[in-house]
């Protein structure tokens, strides 16, 4: 099999060229025809997250061995399985949950694989969809998406998943009620995609690069805001009725603080973007405020299961896609670093 790997951290990938994996146990072996191109794979790429404060988190502390094959939104079609395997639909596609953990503790028991304290995910632990073929734990893993164009469905698994999860996080609230979503990159449109899905109707965008904000009112914003430029904040606190939520897909200091500030009376906060860095908080407002903060990380097997019927029955619109080779990832990847890629990538195999 081809793919191409992380041979050095900070560096570009490399082709590699091995044995195909041979499916055991309850393994199934599918044969990669696309998979998504994530901005979480820069960092990964790079070998750390920031912490702050000149702290890093490094992927050697996640289980990460080098070399590596990334991609964490497989999509392809199952060729072979383990002799433990059941109900096997072999000679079908099928979209791939990533996110699995060690498949015996209490929370990969309740198919909460994403919250798994020793978590073999694919794409990061275990080998990704950044080549032809790709071995899954078990076959409970794979969702069927019939009927949603296979060059798109890749993207349920991260950017569907992880704002659908961040978005639920919000109610119950009212569709009147003004979330504000942090980042217009395929994070933050998706998010958009998800709020109207569910049948929300006051939805503004927090983003810098202005060449990003038709995209964001394509996918259902009613207002872009620009939160480098003076008076963002007062705009934001001053929308009817206040700021129910936030959701954060950039995760740096500065929007942490702006979202965090201006939210109304008993309004939450939601992190999900990874940028990194630390935040000072005051207590007594936080307490005054009724306000709640939660993280959220990617989601769990049946939120997944929840997305992919979203987009089947018409109610998730799709969102500006395009299709790159395999050996183009890498230079995706630097311009996911960059900024400058409007919506998301899909990889094709082959």
């Amino acid at each position: 099999m081809i793919s191409y790997d992380v041979t050095e951290w900070g560096m570009p990938l490399q082709q590699a060229i091995r044995d195909t994996p041979q499916a055991q146990g309850t393994e199934v072996l599918l044969r990669v025809k696309y998979c998504g191109v994530c901005h979480s794979d820069v960092h990964i790429r790079d070998g750390y997250f920031e912490l702050g404060g000149g702290k890093k988190f490094l992927m050697s502390q996640r289980g990460m061995k080098l070399p590596v094959t990334l991609g964490h939104e497989p999509f392809g079609t199952v060729i072979a399985a383990g002799p433990e395997a059941a109900e096997l639909p072999l000679g079908e596609d099928r979209l791939v949950y990533p996110w699995t953990g060690c498949g015996t503790c209490a929370r990969c028991l309740e198919d909460m694989d994403n919250w798994c304290s020793a978590p073999r995910y694919i794409g990061i632990q275990k080998s990704g969809g950044y080549g032809d073929h790709i071995l899954v734990p078990h076959p409970k893993y794979l969702v069927d998406a019939s009927g949603i164009d296979p060059s798109y469905a890749p993207i349920l698994a991260c950017s569907g998943l992880t704002t659908y999860s961040a978005v639920r996080k919000l109610m119950p609230c009212a569709p009147s009620d003004w979330i504000v979503i942090m980042g217009a990159g395929g994070l933050g449109l998706m998010a958009v995609a998800v709020l109207k899905a569910l049948g929300h109707e006051q939805i503004a965008v927090c983003e810098i690069q202005s060449s990003k904000w038709d995209a964001a009112r394509e996918a259902g914003a009613k207002l872009c805001v620009n939160p480098a430029e003076d008076g963002a904040l007062e705009q934001l606190k001053a929308l009817d009725g206040g700021v129910w939520g936030v959701v954060d897909l950039v995760g740096a200091e500065n929007t942490a603080s702006m979202a965090i500030a201006c939210l109304r009376k008993g309004g939450r906060y939601v992190l999900v973007g990874l940028y990194g860095g630390e935040l000072a908080l005051s207590l007594v407002p936080l307490a005054q405020r009724a306000i709640t903060l939660q993280g959220s990380y990617v989601g769990s097997l049946q939120e997944l299961r929840e997305v992919v019927a979203l987009a089947q029955s018409g109610k998730l619109k799709p969102i500006p896609t395009r299709v790159c080779s395999m050996q183009e990832v890498s230079s995706i990847l630097d311009q996911l670093k960059a900024g400058t890629v409007i919506g998301r990538v899909v990889a094709k195999a082959g």
